[in-house]
């Protein structure tokens, strides 16, 4: 897939690189030639030294054979004008902006893009971890008769095992992240206060799991 990343700040460089690493082709837009530093010494592709938005700079890009458009500039108003071009006159299938100051995010919504808001996203996480709340729904599937939830193992559950956890529960343990490394849990696997889990569960289930590790001492 022919993809155009514009911007090359921390994240249009490492984007550029994850994309190129699959295998994708890509080109990288800045105005600031300076910027390209940021890419990978490995990345291999191609770059345009030049404002985004300047005539026939698109064109040059290439933009009418790309599959994708990634608008990942620290300008919330060049993003979401760019990206508003790649999808209404280029007719590029998959357009993504980022939104980076949370007071724009309402442009965004008004060109109805598809955005990744890095800065909202990041403080709901950070609060959620800093309040350390029980059951934290990140994933809802059909009509949210199941949903994937993240929770923090109470010290009480210190040194017990995830199948005590979920014994007779309606739940399937996705995922246990322990030191910021994630991995697939046997059901023998001892828990730490620590750690992170990831559960889909029923809302039955979920009820009765919330009260099994936040309601008994």
């Amino acid at each position: 897939m022919y993809v155009i990343v514009v911007g090359c700040g921390r994240v249009g460089s490492e984007l550029a690189h994850m994309l190129s690493k699959r295998e994708h082709e890509v080109t990288v837009i800045d105005h600031v030639g300076s910027s390209f530093s940021h890419l990978d010494p490995a990345w291999r592709g191609r770059t345009i030294e030049a404002e985004a938005m300047a005539e026939g700079v698109l064109e040059r890009a290439g933009i009418a054979q790309a599959r994708g458009l990634a608008a990942v500039t620290n300008s919330d108003a060049v993003n979401a004008v760019v990206a508003h071009v790649a999808r209404a006159m280029y007719h590029v299938p998959n357009v993504v902006s980022r939104n980076y100051d949370p007071r724009w995010r309402p442009l965004h919504e008004a060109m109805g893009l598809q955005m990744v808001s890095s800065t909202a996203w990041g403080a709901q996480r950070l609060e959620e971890l800093l309040e350390g709340r029980g059951l934290r729904p990140v994933l809802s599937a059909g009509n949210g008769e199941v949903e994937v939830y993240e929770l923090d193992v109470p010290e009480a559950w210190r040194g017990r095992t995830l199948a005590e956890l979920v014994a007779g529960v309606e739940c399937v343990v996705v995922s246990l992240s322990r030191g910021g490394r994630a991995a697939l849990p046997s059901a023998q696997e001892r828990l730490e206060a620590s750690d992170l889990l990831h559960v889909s569960a029923s809302l039955a289930g979920a009820t009765t799991l919330s009260a099994r590790l936040f309601g008994e001492a």
